[in-house]
């Protein structure tokens, strides 16, 4: 963990907190904020930010995003190098692991603030957030991975790159569709299959791509949440079958998983078996540790995967730096990079951006209001605007395909015009 203050600001920490209960219990301030004297908002020291997180280190099929961890970590450190923030520096105290379990999820969120007192929690990364009502009503800004509805619209609640499963009124990002229509020569006359998990996540998943790839000119031939949330199936042909005919009686012209690794890994051999020859395409694959193992390299040859940052392929200055951050915070070795470490950096980096804006007198009052007129250019995940990404997504992304052992560049990083969501 990353703990920079030691024993004298750990004794000021516990005074402060200490006078944050009482005060909290005598005088009816609100739980997140506790008025402008210094040490009294929780989490806040007279040189400390404390930020924890929650993140699926573990889960009942195996996957594991631990290193969105390793990520928020390298970003914090380099802040921390920096000066910090506003001459605060961050107390990260690592993250929490939910297992995937909505239960958990919400025991994580209490332990954090309850227990830790953090100010703030960042990164925040499952396919559950159970625990975000209650982090919206204790005032306690949150940034993630924003694929669930819970970072399309509460005050404190932030998607590292805006809000991707939007509510009506709000924007859909278009980068998924018009990728595959680049690499299929153009969407008219196409088709795609959409399938999912049976979870909120998976619902709002395919509801949000069907009106994306319908947008942009592809006849949706398939589009279901069918896929049980809790185990991989063992047997995929059901699913094959069904999507395999689903365009008229014929295969679609791209299969679309809204879904993670082991399940792809058992759809698309199950798919290649069955003699598919279209575009399977994911938004979670991105993973050069997934190489390792024959079967899941072969498994994964030829999918192209949705990114929403810079592909690590990029020799952008901003990804040199990312580079570096994530060595340091290995220890100096070089690790493979994935996905998971970009959620939790490009979360970090938003928290520290707003949190920077808001100055010496940092409460989270004074956090929402400098997030309220937030904006900066030329980030990992393309342009940055609050209160815009709780509604919207920024709408940014590349393609990249497995081959060969190896990522390629599909489609590069880019900006597309969002269409509403209805």
């Amino acid at each position: 963990m990353l703990r920079p203050i030691h024993a004298l600001a750990a004794a000021a920490a516990a005074l402060a907190l200490l006078t944050a209960c009482n005060s909290a219990s005598t005088n009816g301030t609100s739980p997140g904020g506790l008025g402008n004297t210094p040490g009294a908002t929780r989490g806040v020291t007279a040189d400390s930010i404390k930020v924890g997180g929650i993140v699926s280190m573990t889960s009942a099929s195996g996957y594991s995003k631990k290193d969105t961890d390793l990520g928020a970590k390298a970003r914090y450190l380099r802040a921390n190098a920096e000066g910090g923030v506003n001459g605060r520096t961050i107390d990260y105290i690592g993250a929490e692991d939910d297992g995937q379990d909505p239960g958990k999820n919400t025991a994580a969120a209490r332990k954090l603030v309850q227990q830790e007192k953090v100010f703030a929690v960042s990164p925040m990364s499952s396919v559950t957030f159970s625990g975000a009502d209650f982090l919206q009503r204790e005032k306690v800004p949150t940034f993630g991975w924003g694929t669930l509805p819970s970072f399309c619209g509460p005050e404190y609640i932030y998607g590292f790159n805006g809000c991707l499963v939007p509510t009506p009124g709000g924007t859909i990002n278009q980068t998924w569709p018009e990728g595959i229509a680049r690499i299929l020569g153009g969407a008219a006359g196409k088709s795609v299959a959409i399938i999912a998990n049976d979870s909120d996540a998976g619902k709002f998943g395919v509801a949000t791509f069907r009106q994306g790839f319908g947008s942009a000119g592809f006849t949706v031939s398939y589009a279901k949440a069918s896929v049980p949330g809790t185990a991989v199936p063992s047997d995929w042909s059901a699913y094959v079958k069904e999507m395999l005919t689903s365009n008229g009686g014929k295969a679609p012209d791209a299969v679309v998983s809204v879904m993670q690794t082991p399940n792809n890994i058992g759809l698309f051999t199950a798919l290649k078996r069955a003699g598919y020859r279209g575009v399977l395409t994911d938004p979670t694959d991105y993973d050069p540790g997934l190489l390792a193992k024959d079967a899941t390299r072969q498994a994964l040859d030829g999918v192209y995967v949705l990114l929403q940052f810079e592909p690590f392929e990029s020799r952008s200055p901003a990804m040199a730096r990312f580079k570096a951050d994530i060595k340091a915070a290995a220890g100096g070795r070089n690790v493979p990079l994935n996905m998971h470490m970009m959620t939790g950096y490009m979360s970090a980096d938003l928290f520290l951006s707003i949190a920077g804006k808001a100055g010496r007198n940092l409460t989270p009052e004074t956090f929402q209001s400098a997030a309220r007129t937030f904006s900066d250019t030329g980030t990992l995940v393309g342009d940055r605007a609050e209160p815009k990404g709780q509604k919207d997504s920024f709408g940014c992304g590349a393609l990249v395909r497995l081959g060969d052992g190896a990522y390629e560049v599909a489609v590069p990083f880019a900006c597309h015009q969002p269409i509403p969501f209805k």
